[in-house]
């Protein structure tokens, strides 16, 4: 399943110090064609997540996450958990932090639940698979057979 994603980078200098201003006094108003709307609570707390990321100087990026009408056929939440880092990390044998270093990267999707990630187990194995293949690609680029072509001291 392909999943299109975008990255923003993060807000510098002014820009974020109005934008922690802005979130800090607690009004957020949300303004559409020059209407007020109130946004529902889970998109609410996206929007502000969003923003205090920006505002914090993070880049971020923006996913589409798949909702259960949109997967494949056969496939349910059972055999595509969702994932804690520590989970995902120990899955795919690599630390959290270089775990958490590939979802900053967008080279692994991540999910928010709130300011906690998550990862679906199928972006692992997807993440694992690649990895496998360059290690072969590289492998078959350099002799195939994979050894140093050195001598045991």
């Amino acid at each position: 399943m392909s999943q299109q994603s975008r990255t923003f980078p993060a807000l510098t200098g002014k820009d974020a110090s109005a934008l922690t201003r802005a979130l800090s006094s607690g009004d957020v108003t949300v303004f559409v064609d020059g209407t007020a709307l109130r946004l529902p609570a889970a998109a609410r707390d996206a929007v502000l997540e969003l923003l205090g990321r920006l505002a914090g100087g993070s880049a971020v990026t923006v996913a589409s996450a798949s909702s259960d009408d949109t997967k494949e056929p056969g496939e349910s939440p059972a055999h595509n958990p969702l994932l804690t880092t520590s989970q995902a990390a120990a899955a795919a044998g690599i630390s959290h932090t270089y775990l958490r270093n590939l979802t900053d990267a967008g080279v692994i999707p991540v999910e928010y639940r709130g300011t906690h990630r998550r990862i679906r187990m199928s972006d692992v194995e997807a993440w694992l698979k690649s990895q496998h293949e360059q290690r072969a690609a590289k492998a078959a680029a350099q002799g195939g057979d994979g050894t140093s072509g050195g001598t045991d001291t």
